[in-house]
């Protein structure tokens, strides 16, 4: 028969554990628990007692067994005497209708519900006890809770409590050490103004010295960890980890230096894409009421490949044929870049460092140059920039059209060029005269006569100087002039010619008179004339 009359009253060692009455019980059987629930340390003893009635109005019954069980074995109740694991360790101290279970030096093993059976001479007179109670049996319970006042910098303080997770009764006594030393105080509540916060402090109940609380400190200088542990590059995923050894358990915050507010307030920091700008020295704080500790700074160093590069032209202002020019490329980059000059629509590199010098430049170093910037982790290429070189113009090359003879009354152009940057402009002049002939590349004479004969020269200027050169001009007469000319030598010729051959008929006309003579004779001249018929 279940649900006799039953009595449970139980203690730890002068600990009151047992503050509710269960009452279990039928047709005059019963069983009164005053708790169900015992919390017991380990080491200590325990006794639970029983009270236990049945019927009296059967005559000639009798109890003729009492035990404690906790299991059945082939389904007869196993009396908790004859388990070998509580022999010697368990009592039964029964008196009429008490019983007491007594079990000595606690193991966390003997946790279990305890139940109560008694036999009496009755044939149907069997009796347990049920639900049981339940018995646990922990470690050492004892618990030291902090708590800080904050409530201004004038007043600050800290109450320690004692607290053990089986209940205590009011009579106890504490005892309380800090760093290792005991203190005077006897209550279940620690009162501190002021305190290293290198101090530690537990507790113990008197008479339970071997079961002292953990000890209680602030944290301990943290430590911090980075994962992963290899180089870090950008976009990759990064934890930083905060732990210190600290009992109440710390609460931690992470900074980064020269960042005022804190980051997270979690022991962990994640970067789940970590940018260059996420570089840095971080630390983390860790606090409880006893105190804080902070971290040593870490150093993050993202490593990346480099970025956009930029070009920078020395000097700014207008660059001019033979001064000094530096161009200068630079690019955020980690590890620092190697950089590679470049001019378009050349092969070659023009050098292989960050600044590429002229230091005379020239106008054919005008053109499009570009930079590349290269590390571990990639190549980047610049912009292209322009560089113009402005120079004065060069000595002009000039040309006259036609290039034949120039004959008067023709159509006659000069023509100028010169290479300058900025494009030059140009002057005509002629020598010996005060005035300008024309502007322009082009100075052209029409119906060209000889007075435009003589040297002329051209100007070509623009705003860093002037240059000139000289042609010489030659007209000829036009070609009736040359017919007039030629028929009035010619006249002239036949003219000669005519006279000449009258000179010659007269000539041949004349009759000499030969004269022969004696030797010393005297000759005799007579001079004839003949006369046309």
């Amino acid at each position: 028969m279940r649900g006799a009359a039953m009595s449970v009253i139980t203690a730890v060692s002068g600990f009151v554990l047992l503050t509710v009455t269960v009452v279990l019980g039928q047709y005059g059987w019963g069983v009164t628990y005053t708790s169900t629930q015992i919390c017991a340390v380990k080491g200590s003893t325990v006794e639970i007692r029983c009270t236990f009635t049945y019927p009296s109005t059967i005559n000639g019954i009798r109890v003729d067994k009492k035990f404690w069980f906790i299991r059945d074995e082939n389904k007869e109740l196993v009396d908790l005497k004859t388990e070998s694991e509580y022999r010697d360790r368990v009592q039964y101290q029964c008196e009429d209708n008490d019983c007491t279970l007594r079990i000595s030096d606690l193991r966390e093993s003997d946790s279990a519900e305890y139940k109560f059976r008694f036999i009496t001479n009755d044939p149907g007179g069997k009796y347990s006890g049920v639900p049981g109670v339940t018995l646990t049996v922990t470690g050492p319970q004892l618990q030291v809770h902090v708590r800080r006042s904050t409530v201004n910098s004038y007043s600050n303080w800290t109450e320690l409590t004692c607290h053990n997770n089986c209940q205590l009764p009011d009579q106890s006594s504490y005892i309380w050490y800090r760093n290792g030393h005991k203190l005077s105080s006897d209550e279940q509540y620690l009162h501190l103004n002021t305190f290293d916060s290198a101090d530690s402090f537990h507790c113990a109940v008197k008479g339970y010295e071997q079961f002292p609380s953990p000890t209680v400190y602030a944290p301990k200088l943290p430590s911090v960890s980075v994962s992963p542990s290899a180089e870090i590059v950008e976009g990759s995923s990064v934890t930083l980890t905060c732990s210190s050894d600290a009992n109440p358990a710390a609460s931690y915050t992470w900074y980064k230096e020269d960042v005022i507010n804190p980051l997270i307030y979690q022991n962990q920091h994640f970067f789940f894409s970590i940018l260059p700008s996420d570089s840095g020295k971080y630390y983390c704080t860790a606090d409880n009421d006893l105190g804080q500790k902070r971290s040593e700074s870490r150093t993050i160093d993202v490593k990346y490949a480099p970025k956009l590069p930029s070009v920078s032209v020395s000097p700014s202002a207008e660059i001019v044929e033979g001064s000094s020019v530096n161009l200068t490329c630079s690019s955020d980059a980690n590890p620092a870049a190697s950089y590679t000059w470049y001019k378009e629509d050349v092969i070659n590199p023009l050098s292989y460092q960050n600044q590429h010098v002229f230091s005379s430049i020239l106008p054919s170093d005008s053109g499009k140059y570009y930079c590349t910037a290269d590390n571990d982790l990639g190549q980047n290429r610049s912009e292209s920039r322009t560089i113009d070189v402005k120079y004065a113009p060069k000595l002009p090359s000039v040309s006259v059209s036609p290039s034949a003879e120039i004959v008067e009354g023709s159509s006659v152009t000069l023509t100028c060029s010169s290479d300058a940057n900025p494009a030059a402009n140009y002057t005509w002049c002629k020598e010996d005269e005060n005035s300008p002939k024309a502007s322009g590349h082009n100075f052209t004479i029409s119906n060209i006569r000889p007075e435009h004969s003589g040297r002329y020269y051209c100007v070509a200027h623009n705003n860093r100087g002037t240059h000139n050169s000289t042609l010489q001009l030659t007209v000829v007469a036009g070609k009736s002039k040359i017919i007039i000319m030629n028929i009035i030598r010619l006249t002239l010729v036949v003219l000669i010619l005519i006279t000449l051959l009258v000179l010659s008929l007269l000539t041949r006309r004349k009759k000499r008179i030969i004269l022969k003579t004696e030797p010393n004779e005297p000759v005799e001249m007579t001079e004839v004339y003949s006369h046309p018929d």
